[in-house]
């Protein structure tokens, strides 16, 4: 088996923090949203991940710094977005160029996964699969790939599959995480040619055909981390109600309440941080920031801010 992670979309939900960097590279819970997944994939499989021209310089520096073995880059030739692949497109070119013939485990690289990718290529028995997690509420599916299921126990038959349907038939929607099997590859190969950009596209396509497609069912968290709001949730899931602060930041006559990271080289004095994300090399003083995102090399002095996102190396001073 081998693993392929999705990583080649331009996330404007999440400008300005994503207008250098790529969404799955953004900080999460003190190291980036990507390295969750990696570290959950078992070390015997090989993993290669797809970006785009735009971000190739980033991800080439975090697969220097992860130090694993058995790592690729594949690196599209595109710089905005209405130039991508697709993500179906992305897959298919790598198959067809690397003539690969191996069963493929298929993450999406902005996606916070809980549950152990061990125990979910366990369950793998030869069949598509793809793992889903209730979200309890038929409004919120309408925004994902929707899946319809039959039979019991952790492992169902998938009976109908939809994406971002208008009247959702499930809660069950698709966490980003696909086992496709060799035998699968010809149909997403064909299926990659006319809808290149609907990944869960490819499980209508395998039902239409009457191939079977199973799903792994979790309870853990899972989150789709797509705009300010989900990305900040996650944050505060994960840190819980502390402080992440890194060795090499100066934290001084200051309150962290809530959920609170500070990056490398930070200093903070005489603040107030409830509820926010402060990348590295920030410099806040006499600030009151709630529910704020700092990116890399800001420096803050006399402000009081709520719910932002601060464009790396912003400079802000009360005069």
């Amino acid at each position: 088996m081998r693993a392929f992670i999705l990583a080649g979309g331009f996330a404007t939900r999440l400008w300005p923090l994503t207008e250098k960097r790529a969404k799955p590279l953004l900080p999460l819970a003190g190291k980036p949203i990507i390295t969750h997944l990696i570290e959950k994939i078992p070390a015997h499989i090989p993993v290669t991940v797809s970006t785009n021209a735009a971000f190739a310089d980033g991800f080439k520096k975090w697969i220097d710094d992860l130090g694993r073995s058995e790592m690729e880059l594949v690196v599209e030739g595109t710089v905005r977005d209405d130039q991508k692949l697709g993500a179906l497109g992305s897959i298919a070119e790598w198959v067809r160029a690397e003539q690969i013939d191996d069963d493929l485990l298929i993450l999406t690289g902005d996606n916070y996964l809980g549950f152990s990718l061990q125990k979910f290529m366990e369950a793998f028995h030869g069949n598509a699969m793809l793992a889903a997690h209730d979200i309890g509420n038929l409004q919120k599916a309408k925004s994902f790939g929707t899946v319809v299921l039959e039979g019991t126990g952790v492992l169902k038959r998938v009976a109908a599959f939809e994406e971002k349907p208008a009247y959702p038939q499930s809660t069950f929607v698709s966490a980003g995480c696909v086992i496709l099997p060799t035998g699968a590859l010809p149909v997403l190969m064909d299926y990659a040619g006319v809808k290149p950009d609907n990944l869960g596209g490819i499980f209508e396509e395998l039902i239409r055909r009457n191939i079977p497609v199973e799903c792994f069912t979790f309870s853990e968290q899972w989150m789709d981390i797509g705009s300010f709001h989900s990305y900040l949730g996650a944050h505060k899931a994960l840190v819980g109600e502390s402080a992440l602060v890194a060795q090499s930041a100066t934290v001084e006559s200051t309150e962290l309440r809530g959920s609170v990271t500070i990056g490398e080289n930070c200093v903070v004095k005489g603040s107030e941080l409830t509820d926010c994300m402060v990348f590295d090399n920030v410099t806040i003083k006499d600030c009151s920031l709630r529910n704020c995102v700092i990116d890399d090399g800001c420096a803050l002095e006399g402000i009081d801010l709520q719910k932002q996102m601060l464009r790396a190396g912003t400079r802000l001073k009360v005069r």
